[in-house]
């Protein structure tokens, strides 16, 4: 059942990346070009998904102490900023910026065939790779 549910969810992200043009990396590069010609079609997109989001986290998340399909929330157990949070962050931001699109889009985009998204997601699991080598190194 879990499987079912994730395989859904899953879809219905990509579809809603698709019909939103999230997964278009020159609409994101467009919305994030502020000083050019920018395009705030997206921020309608970021506006919208809070607005589903949030009354749905208060009903169904908030009031519950374990999800319906699973033992127990997955909340991260870290709760402070640190140096590799934020340099994490940088990292993805400069990739977005640069690339126009993030994983979740590079996947919609592999059924496209497009040899530049087949270099994003080689790129992206090199630095995931090299991410897991940092945190593991202790000089």
């Amino acid at each position: 059942m879990q499987l079912l549910i994730a395989l859904f969810c899953g879809v219905l992200f990509g579809l809603g990346l698709l019909v939103s043009q999230m997964a278009n990396p020159d609409k994101v590069l467009s919305f994030l070009d502020i000083s050019g010609h920018w395009d705030p079609s997206l921020l309608l997109v970021m506006a919208s998904a809070l607005f589903v989001y949030i009354p749905g986290y208060f009903l169904l998340v908030k009031r519950r102490e374990k999800p319906l399909v699973a033992e127990g929330f997955s909340l991260p157990q870290k709760q402070q900023i640190d140096k590799p949070l934020l340099l994490g962050a940088v990292v993805f931001g400069a990739g977005w910026g640069l690339a126009g699109i993030c994983p979740g889009p590079a996947m919609v985009n592999l059924s496209g065939g497009d040899v530049k998204i087949f270099a994003f997601i080689a790129f992206m699991l090199a630095g995931m790779w090299c991410s897991g080598l940092i945190s593991r190194w202790k000089p």
